[in-house]
């Protein structure tokens, strides 16, 4: 039988993240367009999403991590990214959530009543109703 030395999580988690450029390289340069083989690859995605739905894999996912995986890396990890994520997402929120605000502002409205009125529901059923035809038709 074949040996297997120990320690291999250590020396990966030693080693690695000395490899940032590496990753920096190969993303900039890399073998194949990744919208090309992403896009060639629906079929296969679709299969496999459907058998995993179909077997149950993501409920014994969560279940085999449980909460505190979940929160643990959160929390370590998560917490400090989350600035920066936001902060580097600044113009793709922009651009995603542009054509959206100018449906709500080319919204029309129905009388606004008062304070308490069930009818002013209606206002919030134009904006929903608006909005969730504007996202069908993207």
């Amino acid at each position: 039988m074949p040996k297997v030395r120990s320690g291999t999580a250590q020396k990966w988690a030693r080693v690695t993240p000395g490899r940032v450029e590496d990753y920096r390289l190969g993303v900039q340069n890399p073998r194949k367009s990744w919208q090309a083989a992403t896009t060639a690859a629906a079929k296969n995605q679709a299969e496999g999403a459907q058998k995993a739905i179909a077997e149950g894999r993501f409920a014994k996912g969560v279940q085999k991590a449980g909460n505190s995986k979940w929160q643990n890396n959160a929390l370590n990890k998560g917490t400090s990214r989350f600035g920066p994520g936001v902060q580097a997402a600044e113009g793709d929120y922009a651009k995603g959530i542009a054509p959206y605000l100018q449906v709500i502002e080319q919204t029309n409205l129905p009388p606004r009543f008062t304070k308490g009125d069930p009818r002013n529901l209606l206002r919030v059923a134009a904006i929903s109703e608006a909005l969730r035809k504007k996202k069908l038709s993207s």
